[in-house]
């Protein structure tokens, strides 16, 4: 116990002292004048500059990972849907996309192509439609053609139409190279650029009254499919695709799978496409101006001339 209450006293003692020595400093320091100093007093110290910061390390942007990496072919049908008739092809085209080497390509077929149908007589391409609707059609393009198609997409002119309004509220710029009239179809259209809705695109795309007659109407469709592909894929027009969508499905019949056709939108927003590739089938020197009674004025196509081509320029 003794052993304890010195420790104690001892312990109480100490801290006694070391309070008031800090409390007389505490005083002093209160007391005493402020300390004159003089500038030749003071010790310069060399300037000490800090080390040079490396740069901030770029954070590498992470690579857009290809959801598909099969090259696809799509068969692209316009057709010209009417109340009580039978629906007529008005466009026919084979698109490739190429998701690997972010590549697009267009090879549009002349509707009055004349062409081996499966199961009729020899007719122009288009009436293989009427015959059977998409998958004679699809079958006639296989077997004359040798190329393998993986899905189809049907659009009527309406949903064409709709697509247009949707994508450019505004209006197309449409850069139109000579006047273009035919009143039968309330056509007119003045030389130069100009900002046509959609209504006005299908007239367009769809004129033919001039020395070009369908190849014309072709090579029309193909470039306002190259002016959509820009609108679609700017950052506005991106913002606009889940509308573009809702104002063009009930004018669509496609088998594209929904997961599928969203996976290839994922892919061309991150992989953009700079230019899509168009060929015209038949080629030229590749067919002959002939009229049959059972067709009609027809182009009587070089099959080994236009496979080879068509083959080429698909990389099949």
């Amino acid at each position: 116990m003794k052993r304890i209450g010195f420790l104690f006293v001892f312990s109480c003692a100490c801290l006694f002292l070391i309070s008031h020595i800090v409390f007389q400093e505490y005083k002093t320091e209160q007391s005493d004048p402020p300390l004159s100093i003089q500038s030749e007093d003071l010790i310069v110290l060399p300037e000490v500059n800090d080390p040079p910061k490396p740069p901030p390390k770029k954070e590498k942007k992470k690579k857009w990972t290809l959801e598909n990496t099969e090259p696809l072919n799509v068969l692209l049908i316009g057709i010209d849907a009417r109340n009580d008739e039978p629906s007529r092809t008005d466009t026919i085209m084979v698109a490739k996309y190429n998701p690997c080497n972010k590549t697009a390509k267009i090879a549009s077929i002349m509707r009055d192509s004349y062409v081996t149908i499966p199961g009729h007589s020899k007719n122009k391409i288009n009436a293989a439609f009427a015959f059977g609707g998409e998958p004679l059609l699809q079958q006639t393009i296989e077997k004359n053609l040798d190329i393998a198609i993986d899905y189809y997409a049907i659009i009527n002119f309406e949903g064409f139409i709709n697509m247009i309004d949707s994508v450019v509220p505004d209006g197309l710029e449409v850069p139109i190279e000579k006047a273009m009239v035919d009143p039968h179809n309330s056509i007119r259209f003045q030389s130069g650029t100009q900002r046509l809705n959609g209504e006005e695109v299908l007239k367009y795309v769809r004129f033919r009254k001039d020395a070009e007659s369908d190849f014309g109407r072709v090579r029309r469709q193909q470039q306002v499919l190259t002016l959509l592909k820009d609108e679609v894929l700017s950052f506005s027009g991106l913002t606009k695709i889940p509308s573009i969508i809702g104002a063009i499905r009930p004018h669509v019949e496609t088998n594209i799978p929904p997961t599928k056709f969203l996976s290839i939108g994922r892919d061309l927003v991150f992989q953009k496409i700079d230019e899509i590739d168009t060929m015209t089938i038949p080629i030229n020197n590749g067919f002959e101006n002939k009229n049959y009674q059972h067709a009609g004025a027809v182009l009587e196509l070089d099959l080994a001339k236009n496979k080879s081509e068509l083959r080429k320029f698909l990389n099949e």
